[in-house]
């Protein structure tokens, strides 16, 4: 990881105290974004503020560096568009109600909630296998392109190696 990488954050920074938040430029500057990323996440329902101050200015938890992180990752390490990120929140999102519903025993409510997180988790994959399957065509694709141009730079190479130099009229 580069130094303009932060390392991806446990469930709860330890420098922030429990009960804390992080305004949008400190939470901003910990994941290494803009402010201005953090406002269009918000527009398109990555990431929520716990709160607005007085002045408007946006506070967060101290979990959504985990998060911010997580969306980093899948953007840069994945190749993930924002729209696929949103897939695997909202399915992260799923098993996570899910977990709760456990907890609680409710078993109606976790059989429903097993089967969206079915839904959500196959759904994923197949998007996953999708992303795979056009990047391994494009690799196949670049592959032959190149086989092409050695074999056109071999045929060069010939030409110009059997072409006799013309003499000049004598």
């Amino acid at each position: 990881m580069t130094a303009a990488q932060p390392e991806r954050a446990s469930a709860v920074d330890p420098e922030v105290p429990a009960g804390e938040t992080l305004r949008i430029g400190e939470l901003a500057k910990r994941a290494g974004i803009t402010t201005r990323t953090l406002r269009y996440w918000e527009e398109i329902g990555l990431i929520s503020p716990s709160d607005h101050r007085g002045s408007g200015e946006r506070v967060y938890p101290p979990a959504a560096l985990e998060r911010v992180l997580h969306i980093r990752e899948l953007q840069e390490l994945v190749g993930f568009t924002l729209a696929e990120i949103r897939a695997v929140l909202e399915s992260d999102a799923i098993i996570e109600r899910l977990r709760i519903a456990r907890e609680q025993g409710a078993t109606v409510r976790r059989r429903r909630l097993l089967d969206e997180a079915i839904v959500a988790t196959d759904a994923l994959v197949a998007r996953i296998d999708d992303r795979i399957a056009r990047l391994a065509a494009f690799r196949d694709e670049r592959a032959q392109r190149a086989d092409r141009l050695r074999a056109r730079a071999v045929e060069l190479d010939e030409l110009a190696a059997g072409a006799q130099p013309v003499k000049s009229g004598s």
